[in-house]
């Protein structure tokens, strides 16, 4: 580890290991849950309904699970590059983190489709086709690192895995830009969008998605340092015991 590297790596840990993340994460929850029952506009796509209320969580999961799977594509390189293990344990509690975010993207936009568009789901609709992909590629991942078993080349296989499948992310957040979509239309720098949503709410409930991204990726990370620590001791003790006694 060059001397950059333990810099950004110590600034991480630092960030990881602080409680600001933690009480950020409860205001500007707080915050988020105040302003969307309490200002934001309930009517979307010429409907009135409660329902649209989930929206403001909907989108910045949606935004922040991309946030969270680039983390991890960019912790996959870091590790292949440096064989650094920390990027490797950053990479997957990213995908964890991006995983959980993924499916629940696609509940809440289940639930709130099936009042806006009377279903639960379009098999023609390319945003929710490609964001399945996404959930699959990204189970895979999970799938093949968990058989790592702190295996140096499984852990490099899953590495290149993650970086192969990240292909699928921006793919499918620019997919109403690349293909007619029959549901989701692009919604920012588009004129003629139908959801008319309160921006600053949404502000609000982005940062608090962003701030409990963040907070949740330090608690990974340093269950899996600790995880690594404990399997090093583990080994050590093992190697020790079984070394041969000498003659009596």
């Amino acid at each position: 580890m060059n001397r950059y590297e333990r810099s950004v790596v110590g600034l991480l840990r630092r960030v990881f290991r602080s409680s600001i993340p933690g009480y950020l994460t409860l205001l500007l929850g707080l915050a988020s849950v105040g302003s969307v029952f309490g200002y934001a506009s309930e009517s979307m796509y010429g409907v009135a309904h409660g329902i649209n209320r989930i929206a403001y969580w909907h989108v910045p999961i949606a935004v922040v699970g991309g946030i969270a799977l680039t983390v991890t594509f960019l912790g996959c390189v870091l590790y292949l590059v440096t064989a650094t293990r920390f990027w490797e344990q950053l990479a997957h509690a990213s995908g964890e983190i991006g995983f959980v975010f993924v499916t629940l993207t696609l509940v809440t936009g289940s639930v709130w489709g099936r009042v806006i568009w009377n279903t639960w789901w379009d098999w023609s609709d390319i945003r929710l086709v490609t964001f399945l992909f996404i959930w699959f590629i990204y189970a895979g991942y999970l799938i093949i690192y968990s058989g790592a078993g702190g295996s140096g080349s499984v852990s490099r296989l899953a590495s290149v895995y993650g970086v192969v499948g990240f292909i699928t992310v921006p793919i499918s957040y620019a997919s109403t830009r690349l293909w007619t979509a029959r549901l989701h239309s692009p919604s920012v720098g588009n004129p003629e969008t139908e959801a008319t949503i309160t921006a600053s709410v949404l502000l609000v409930s982005v940062i608090a998605v962003l701030s409990l991204y963040v907070y949740l990726l330090g608690s990974r990370v340093r269950v899996r340092e600790l995880s690594a620590r404990v399997d090093s001791l583990k080994h050590r003790t093992t190697t020790e015991t079984q070394k041969p006694m000498g003659d009596d």
